[in-house]
C-alpha cells in the first residue's frame, strides 16, 4: 500500500480491519522515527493533572495529616510504567486478544460475589487482592471499549436491518458488564458505558434511523424515571419528608430498578429540602461542595487554606477523591479550576487529533472511545460539585485519589499513544 504522496487517501481491509492510508513519507532512521512517533502533548497533560491531584489530595488531608498523597505518588509511578508499556505494545495485540481481555474483565466482576469481594457502605465494588483493592468496573470499561471497537472494525454497518447481527453482538457484550456494575450497585460507572458505545456506533456510520429510535427510547426512559422521582417526592411528602426513616420502603413498591438512596441523590440535586430539610443528611455533601465552589471566588483562598475540606465540612472520606474538584475550586478559585478544565480540554482535543491520524478503523474507534470515557468522567465529576449532576462516585481523571482509577486512566491514554506510535506499522 503506497504511503508516499501529498494528499492521497485510500482504504483496504487487513486481517478484518479497515485500513485508512494517508500520504506522507516515513523516515528510515529508527532514532528519528522514535522521536517523531511519540506524542508529547498527552503525557504532558497527564503529568500536570497528576501533579495537581497530588497537591490537592495533600491539601484535602492537611489538617489530619493523611498519607494518601504519598500513596497517590506511588500509583502515578506504577501508572506511568503501565502507560509506557501499553504505548510500546502494538495496539493490534488488543485486537487479536479482545475476547480474552473481555472474558477476564467479566470474571473479575463476577468475583465481587466471591469471598474476595469487599462490601463498603452497602456497595460491593472492590476485590481484596494481595497487592491492592481492585475496582473491577475500571478494567471492564477498557475491555468493553476494546471488544466493541474490534466488532465494529470487523463488521460493515449500513442500515439497521443490515447491521442487526453486529448490533445484537454489541448489545449482548455491553449488557453483561453494565448489569453486573449496576448490581454492585455503581450507577456512576454504569453511566459511562452508554455514551462511549453510541459514539463508536456513530463513527461507524450506522443508519440515522437507529439514533432517532435510540433518542426516542432515551427520552421515554427519562420520562419514566422522572415520573418515578415525582412519585417518590409525593411519597416523602406524605411521610413528612423523613427520607432517612423510610429509606428502602418505596423501592419495594416501585418497578423502576433504583435504590431509594439513589433517588435521594437525584432529589438532593433537584429539591434538597424534600429529602434533607435541615441539610445534615443526604444533601450534606452537595451543599458543602456548592459552598466550597462558591466561596473560592476568582483566585481562591490559597493552597491548604480551604475551610470546607480543612475543617471537615467536606467529609474526609470523599474530599480527596470524588470531591477533589470542589477542594481545588475553593483553594484556587475560578482561575484555578479554569486551568484544570483547560488542561482536560487540551488533552481531549489532542486525542481527537491523534484519532484523525489513525491508519485503521480499530485505532480510530479506540482513541474516540477513550476520549468519550474521559470526557464523561470530567463532565459528571465537575457537574456534581456545582449542582448540574446528582452525586455519583465518578472520580476526576488523573486528579482524584485511587489506584484502580489511575491505572485505568493511564491504560486508556496508553492505548491512544500506541495507536499513534504504531500507525507507521502500515508502511
Amino acid at each position: 500500500m503506497p504511503l508516499h504522496g501529498t494528499g492521497e487517501v485510500s482504504a483496504q481491509r487487513l486481517d478484518g480491519r479497515e485500513v485508512i492510508a494517508r500520504g506522507g513519507p516515513v523516515s528510515a532512521n529508527p532514532s528519528a522515527a522514535f522521536r517523531a512517533g511519540w506524542d508529547w502533548i498527552g503525557p504532558a497533560c497527564m503529568a500536570i493533572l497528576a501533579g495537581i491531584g497530588v497537591l490537592f489530595i495533600y491539601s484535602a488531608q492537611h489538617f489530619t495529616g493523611g498519607d494518601f498523597w504519598m500513596k497517590q505518588l506511588l500509583w502515578i509511578a506504577i501508572g506511568g510504567t503501565v502507560y509506557v508499556a501499553i504505548a510500546y505494545t502494538d495496539y493490534h495485540f488488543f485486537y487479536r486478544y479482545a475476547h480474552i481481555i473481555y472474558i477476564v474483565s467479566i470474571v473479575l466482576l463476577l468475583a465481587l460475589w466471591s469471598p474476595l469481594g469487599i462490601v463498603r457502605e452497602g456497595s460491593r465494588r472492590w476485590l481484596n487482592t494481595p497487592f491492592m483493592s481492585l475496582q473491577p468496573s475500571e478494567p471492564a470499561k477498557i475491555a468493553a471499549l476494546v471488544m466493541v471497537s474490534t466488532v465494529l472494525s470487523r463488521e460493515r454497518l449500513g442500515t439497521v436491518r443490515e447491521s442487526l447481527f453486529a448490533l445484537s453482538q454489541i448489545g449482548a457484550l455491553v449488557a453483561v458488564p453494565i448489569v453486573l456494575i449496576f448490581l454492585q450497585p455503581d450507577l456512576g460507572s454504569a453511566m459511562v458505558f452508554c455514551p462511549m458505545i453510541f459514539s463508536l456506533l456513530f463513527l461507524s456510520r450506522l443508519s440515522r434511523r437507529f439514533f432517532i429510535v435510540v433518542l426516542g427510547a432515551f427520552l421515554c426512559v427519562l420520562s419514566i424515571i422522572g415520573t418515578d422521582i415525582w412519585r417518590y417526592h409525593e411519597f416523602l411528602k406524605d411521610r413528612g419528608y423523613n427520607a432517612h426513616e423510610v429509606l428502602g420502603e418505596y423501592q419495594k413498591t416501585s418497578w423502576v430498578p433504583l435504590h431509594d438512596y439513589q433517588r435521594n441523590r437525584i432529589l438532593g440535586m433537584i429539591s434538597p429540602e424534600s429529602v434533607d430539610p435541615r441539610g445534615i443528611g443526604v444533601s450534606w455533601n452537595y451543599r458543602q461542595s456548592l459552598s466550597a465552589v462558591a466561596t473560592g471566588g476568582p483566585f481562591g483562598k490559597g493552597w491548604t487554606r480551604g475551610e470546607q475540606a480543612q475543617l471537615g465540612y467536606l467529609p474526609r472520606s470523599v474530599a480527596h477523591n470524588d470531591f477533589i474538584f470542589a477542594v481545588t475550586a475553593e483553594e484556587t478559585g475560578f482561575v484555578g479550576t479554569s486551568l484544570v478544565v483547560g488542561i482536560f480540554l487540551v488533552l481531549l482535543i489532542n486525542n481527537l487529533r491523534l484519532a484523525s491520524l489513525a491508519r485503521d478503523r480499530f485505532g480510530l474507534l479506540l482513541i474516540s472511545g477513550v476520549s468519550v470515557i474521559l470526557m464523561m468522567h470530567v463532565f459528571v465529576n465537575a457537574g456534581m460539585t456545582i449542582g448540574l449532576m446528582p452525586i455519583t462516585g465518578v472520580p476526576l481523571p488523573f486528579v482524584s485519589y485511587g489506584g484502580s482509577f489511575i491505572l485505568s486512566c493511564c491504560t486508556l491514554q496508553g492505548l491512544v499513544q500506541s495507536v499513534y506510535r504504531h500507525r507507521r506499522s502500515f508502511a
